[in-house]
């Protein structure tokens, strides 16, 4: 069986997914690896990560499996996750992600 995916998502434990095309509002997201299909609810260019879960606003974004930035905003799922409504990671914070990270050592 062939199946076509237009999403992958790089760690399990993401709450993204990365667009591997073009993807229009209104089409399914189907991600490599996962059974579940979710409606995409606006224009994501390639490249660009869509929310596969709904992340509240302040929520780490996870990409990677890792931290890469705090939502400011509430993200729902099929929705575009970009500079818009994430920030980065204040350095404090940063320093917190690394302490409690078990490859981490003080």
């Amino acid at each position: 069986m062939n199946q076509t995916f237009n999403a992958i998502k790089l760690n399990e434990a993401d709450n993204v997914a990365v667009a591997l095309t073009n993807i229009k509002q209104g089409e399914y997201l189907s991600i490599k690896g996962e059974d579940k299909i979710l409606q995409v609810m606006e224009n994501i260019p390639y490249g660009h990560k869509i929310a596969t879960v709904f992340i509240n606003k302040e929520e780490t974004i996870i990409k990677y499996g890792e931290c890469m930035g705090i939502s400011t905003e509430d993200i729902y799922q099929g929705y575009h996750v970009h500079i818009s409504n994430v920030r980065g990671l204040k350095e404090e914070e940063r320093v917190d992600i690394l302490k409690q990270s078990s490859s981490f050592n003080v």
